[in-house]
């Protein structure tokens, strides 16, 4: 198994949908075979369309509000030592995250198609909160599948997603997290799929949704490659690239531009959200070693029984609260391309707290899990090494405390931490 160069690690798929021979594919029931087949030739062709790119860009720039800001966290650099500490805030984007991206090309597909409603799924929130307002934008109806659980936890952006007119469906089943409002969704999608648009909030699911959102987040590499040209001439002999991976759509936008680099000179840095540190459920299926499995529709590394079924998870950060991971990375993986690690819910709080103490940056408790471990590994790097941590979501609706301990209430006995940790 081997990656390609020079062509589009989306494209690298075989004619079923699978990377590398065994990730992916479309394990979707027959009436869905038409629609998803409808939508992959519609895609194909818009995305050659230079009409489309064009429309896509213009979105992005004006109302999207790209590119996003490249900063060195001057204060942080000085404080870690060693490697210099730079952010790419993506949480700048109009909404406060990546999922805008994804959000925006799919209801520009959808109206193509002709769709006047279109699903979605969330988890922490951001990718229901940002397909909701590009429905808004582009007069579409909308609905937004989101776990009982989460939605107790996620109330800043349930109540955007609401405000912009959507609707909001909490689902009961299972674990009551992204996961289980991933597979509501997709139910509803098979029953109103002649009228109904889908939009995946992240790279998982069939093929053709793996490959809409990470076109559409690759916006995120484009922008940095540029910035660091800018800013150091070209791209650094010392790159050093971490993102906190849940589905893994953000850290895919954000490597993208940069796969056909030497790993030596540019290396990705995946990191996975551990869970709390006494207990053994996570949602760290690269990093904890698990097994091959089918999770909505694609095959993936995913966290299951010893009888094959999908274990429970358990993180802090509901965006990254999910058993299986993106067919995407399970092949970067296996190719080597990318590194893949975890953080605690405490490590993330950690530096939460040390990222927010020295530099004027509220990132979500997503991006926290990065964050943790760029401080932990750039302690070792020497001063050339340019360390660039995604901060993919903001935590500044309410100045970030309140949010925060939304986000941490379900977990505090557990964590048995100060509460000095979550200001």
């Amino acid at each position: 198994m081997r990656l390609k160069k020079g062509v589009p690690v989306i494209d690298q798929g075989d004619k079923l949908g699978f990377w590398g021979g065994k990730f992916g594919g479309n394990f979707v029931p027959e009436t869905l075979k038409k629609p998803i087949e409808d939508l992959e030739i519609l895609f194909n062709k818009l995305k050659k369309d230079k009409n489309f790119i064009n429309e896509r860009d213009k979105y992005f720039k004006n109302w999207v509000g790209s590119p996003t800001r490249f900063i060195k966290l001057k204060n942080l650099t000085e404080y870690v030592g060693g490697a210099q500490i730079w952010s790419k805030v993506v949480s700048d984007a109009n909404g406060g995250a990546h999922k805008i991206y994804n959000a925006t090309v799919h209801c520009l597909l959808a109206k193509r198609s002709g769709k006047k409603v279109i699903c979605g799924d969330t988890g922490a929130g951001y990718a229901g909160k940002m397909l909701s307002m590009a429905a808004k934008k582009f007069g579409l109806k909308c609905k937004i599948f989101m776990g009982a659980k989460d939605i107790q936890r996620q109330q800043p952006n349930v109540r955007a997603i609401k405000k912009n007119g959507a609707e909001v469906i909490p689902v009961y089943s299972g674990s009551q997290t992204l996961v289980d409002a991933v597979s509501e969704c997709m139910r509803y999608w098979v029953a109103n799929c002649d009228k109904v648009a889908m939009c995946v909030g992240s790279t998982v699911g069939p093929a053709v949704f793996v490959r809409i959102c990470g076109w559409s987040t690759s916006q995120i590499s484009r922008e940095l490659k540029t910035q660091l040209v800018d800013e150091f001439g070209s791209v650094p002999k010392k790159l050093k690239l971490y993102n906190c991976v849940g589905g893994g759509s953000s850290s895919f936008g954000f490597w993208n531009e940069f796969m056909d680099y030497d790993k030596k000179q540019c290396e990705f840095i995946g990191v996975e959200a551990g869970g709390p540190a006494k207990s053994k459920k996570h949602a760290a299926p690269l990093t904890y070693g698990s097994k091959i499995g089918i999770l909505h529709g694609a095959a993936q590394y995913v966290n299951q029984n010893t009888d094959g079924q999908i274990e429970e998870t358990e993180s802090i950060s509901a965006g990254l609260d999910y058993p299986g991971i993106s067919p995407l990375h399970c092949f970067l993986k296996d190719t080597k391309r990318a590194r893949y690690t975890a953080a605690s819910d405490e490590e993330a709080l950690r530096a939460y707290k040390l990222v927010t103490k020295f530099e004027k940056l509220r990132p979500s408790l997503e991006p926290s899990h990065a964050f943790s471990v760029a401080i932990k590994e750039s302690r070792r790097f020497s001063k050339d090494t340019i360390v660039v941590v995604n901060s993919c979501g903001n935590n500044r609706e309410k100045i970030g405390k309140k949010i925060c301990l939304i986000q941490s209430v379900m977990h505090l006995k557990k964590l048995k931490v100060k509460k000095g940790l979550l200001c």
